[in-house]
């Protein structure tokens, strides 16, 4: 009933026949030198594999094989974070105030520039609007992504921003903006287009019609039979080959209608901005900033202030000259009379 002793190098240990040392094993502690070395080795193994697992997933996703997530999804930028959304602060550009621009570094003069609140990176109205609808992505990087210019000053109705542009430009702003421009994409712009052009196409049809049948009974025409009848005749890949080619052409010349005639619309809306948008800051040189009414078009009323308080001081001046002139004119005279008394006198005596 009582334990076995057993001699293990020369130590008795009483132990349970189940935890007896097999194999070779000694119960000599290891030291911490071999310690700190087993679990280093450990832990390159465990890293080599985590390692090679990564690159066979990186490996099979490239291939389009996902057995799990990859490196792409699991990763953030260091220190990124969603844009804000915000204010937006208008003034003018003159050139006794000129404004730097983040798309062509000055402004022209006598033109709208607008930045977030709390800010001077200033942009041109016209250019920032182009830049939106020729290429958005473009737009927010010019403040390092640091605001959603888009969605706070450009939302459309479904989600519109208290901090809304378009709230300012009227029903000629909705008309170009959010029909022309926004609905379906420009699809409504497109169909709008093509409709044009087919009521153009029924307008001339019977100029096209005279003129189409007496090319086709033209004597020339027939004569040149032998060089263009081998195409009516042709194969039917030629055919569907010169038929794409027909269809190319089209398209392409009714891409280009398009583009120039959205660039103009574009234009006009950027006019339509610029002539609705208030201007809330003035210049930085002025002492009453921000105060004075601005109506809708952003039009300053203390302009006709300045130039009324010119004109009086103008006129203040003037006074003051022809006081001063008359008073030196009368000095003169009386000093000229002096002396043809003091003449009159020497005659006299």
């Amino acid at each position: 009933s009582n334990p076995r002793t057993f001699n293990v190098n020369s130590v008795n240990v009483n132990a349970n026949p189940l935890l007896i040392p097999r194999g070779g094993s000694s119960l000599k502690t290891a030291s911490p030198s071999a310690t700190a070395d087993l679990q280093k080795y450990r832990m390159q193994q465990s890293h080599l594999l985590q390692l090679k697992s990564t690159f066979l997933s990186e490996a099979l996703a490239s291939r389009g094989i996902s057995i799990g997530p990859t490196l792409m999804d699991v990763s953030t930028p260091e220190g990124s974070k969603p844009p804000q959304e915000t204010d937006w602060d208008c003034s003018l550009s003159t050139p006794q105030n000129p404004k730097s621009c983040l798309y062509s570094f000055d402004a022209e003069p006598y033109t709208k520039v607008i930045c977030p609140t709390g800010t001077q990176q200033y942009i041109s109205l016209k250019a920032l609007n182009r830049l939106r609808r020729t290429d958005p992505s473009k737009v927010e990087p010019m403040w390092h992504s640091q605001y959603a210019i888009l969605k706070s000053w450009f939302g459309s109705d479904s989600d519109s921003s208290q901090f809304s542009l378009l709230q300012f430009v009227g029903y000629k702003g909705f008309l170009v903006t959010n029909i022309l421009l926004d609905l379906g994409r420009g699809a409504f712009l497109k169909g709008l287009l093509a409709f044009g052009c087919l009521i153009a196409l029924l307008t001339v049809m019977p100029l096209v019609e005279i003129v189409g049948s007496r090319i086709l009974v033209c004597s020339p025409l027939w004569m040149k039979w032998m060089s263009w009848g081998r195409f009516v005749h042709a194969a039917l890949p030629l055919k569907i080959l010169l038929g794409q080619m027909a269809w190319k052409f089209v398209a392409g010349s009714f891409g280009k209608l398009e583009g120039f005639v959205r660039d103009y619309i574009v234009e006009l809306e950027c006019q339509i901005l610029e002539d609705c948008i208030p201007i809330t800051t003035v210049g930085d040189d002025d002492s009453g900033e921000g105060e004075g009414d601005i109506d809708s078009c952003g039009i300053d009323d203390d302009d006709d202030l300045f130039t009324a308080q010119g004109e009086n001081d103008n006129g203040a001046d003037e006074e003051e000259y022809l006081d001063a002139s008359s008073l030196q004119y009368d000095e003169s005279e009386h000093e000229s009379e002096e002396v043809y008394d003091s003449s009159e006198s020497e005659e006299d005596y």
